[in-house]
């Protein structure tokens, strides 16, 4: 059964083209190490809410946009080998360090329960 790796960011605006090339890099990696499919989608319109929001899950600044990111794996076995093996290839990583602040990144791995 495929799984699902699956991350919420926040990424400076102005960084936007370095968060782009970085993850390009890294969707390459995945993929050799047996990723199905990546996908980075760049936030148009992530309003604050009252109670929750992506914003506030990442405690994002206001020049700052939000990333939400998917990896599709064949299955959980095949996600945790790769992903093991991507963490340790740091080859797609700028020499200044991510174009953003992992600290507030959410993560988790889901089991695909439902795809149309």
């Amino acid at each position: 059964m495929a799984h699902i790796d699956c991350a919420v960011l926040a990424v400076p605006t102005a960084n936007k083209a370095a968060y782009l090339e970085m993850t390009k890099k890294m969707a390459a990696i995945f993929k050799a190490n047996g990723a199905l499919s990546v996908v980075d989608v760049w936030s148009d319109t992530a309003p604050e809410g009252e109670v929750t929001s992506f914003r506030k899950a990442v405690q994002a600044k206001p020049d700052e946009s939000i990333v939400v990111s998917w990896i599709i794996w064949p299955d959980k076995a095949t996600a945790e080998a790769g992903m093991g093996a991507a963490m340790q290839d740091t080859s797609a990583m700028p020499e200044s360090g991510p174009p953003f602040d992992g600290s507030r990144m959410i993560f988790a791995g889901f089991e695909m329960l439902h795809q149309a």
